[in-house]
């Protein structure tokens, strides 16, 4: 799945992050230079220009951006150069922190990476925070979405490719069973089948639900859950059949509403960098009609916007 940044292979490390410190030297700064250069290499190569920074300068090139840059583009800087999961941990960390929990932060994270992710991500929260991811979890969220989020947490999805197409049959009428086809809902059932079976499986089992019920199992789950549990089932559900377009739906959500939810935008923008941003893109013009790289313009400006597009349109 490409992303938009791919990386300069051929960079002189040296070279650079003299460039980088001639940005930031003398009276103000030259944004576009670091945008440019911030962009135009992966975020490996960023923590290898970290390094070369510090021991050419005897400075963290993170602080340094940070004391030159503010709002927005300082946060997009600064997210391109966290390590990934380490990213991620803050993000959730930051779900987790000051009044109320941010569901969907929750949601996207923990329903969208794998397990190696996963590990990595409890191991860096870990190091990062002093507290274990999963006991923040449950001491944030409760009842069922609790329950939800733990077993993400686990990170025990089959990654296995091949589908066992009786098992796909089995579990449509087991999710079946536990949500419309019963009185009451047998939420642990399908915890189960949402978070342990492999994303091939899901979809197969997704597609004899809909054969066997004549309905979605989307539409089983807005009839059966609601609130944060709701939200969490339909996001492995939309993330199993379609990640990119998933993607595009929640860049929508952040542009909708009285002003941008930033958080989110820069979140999404950052961390699919190197992903599938090139396929969020067109999920996004196919879904909306209008071009991701319009919608930043619509929504954004300044150096902000500049440097948002230039992630977007990298490759």
């Amino acid at each position: 799945m490409p992303g938009t940044i791919v990386g300069n292979d051929d960079f002189d490390t040296a070279a650079i992050v003299e460039c980088l410190r001639n940005s930031m030297k003398g009276f103000g700064t030259d944004e576009d230079q670091i945008i440019a250069t911030i962009v135009g290499h992966t975020n490996a190569q960023r923590q290898e220009l970290r390094e070369a920074f510090k021991a050419a300068y005897g400075k963290d090139l993170v602080d340094d951006l940070k004391s030159e840059l503010r709002g927005d583009l300082e946060e997009v800087t600064v997210g391109l150069m966290t390590p990934p999961r380490v990213y991620d941990a803050r993000q959730l960390h930051y779900a987790l922190s000051g009044a109320g929990t941010d569901e969907t932060i929750l949601i996207e994270i923990m329903a969208t990476r794998n397990n190696d992710e996963i590990a990595e991500i409890k191991e860096k929260y870990k190091e990062e925070f002093e507290s274990e991811l999963e006991d923040d979890l449950m001491s944030d969220t409760g009842g069922y979405f609790g329950r939800l989020m733990v077993s993400l947490c686990s990170g025990a999805r089959d990654e296995n490719p091949d589908v066992d197409y009786d098992k796909a049959i089995e579990d449509a009428k087991a999710f079946h069973e536990a949500g419309a086809g019963v009185w009451g809902t047998e939420e642990a059932e399908m915890n189960a089948i949402l978070c342990l079976r492999s994303l091939p499986q899901l979809r197969e089992t997704i597609k004899n639900y809909e054969e066997f019920t004549g309905t979605s199992m989307e539409e089983a789950i807005e009839n059966e859950c609601s609130g944060s549990l709701k939200r969490g089932y339909l996001a492995i559900i939309a993330s199993a059949k379609d990640l990119p377009g998933f993607f595009a739906d929640r860049l929508k959500s952040s542009f909708s509403g009285l002003g941008t939810n930033d958080n989110d935008l820069i979140r999404i923008v950052v961390s699919r960098s190197e992903v599938d941003l090139q396929e969020i893109k067109e999920a996004y013009q196919a879904k909306y009609e209008t071009s991701l790289n319009d919608a930043i313009a619509s929504e954004c400006g300044g150096d902000y916007k500049n440097m948002l597009q230039a992630i977007v349109n990298a490759s």
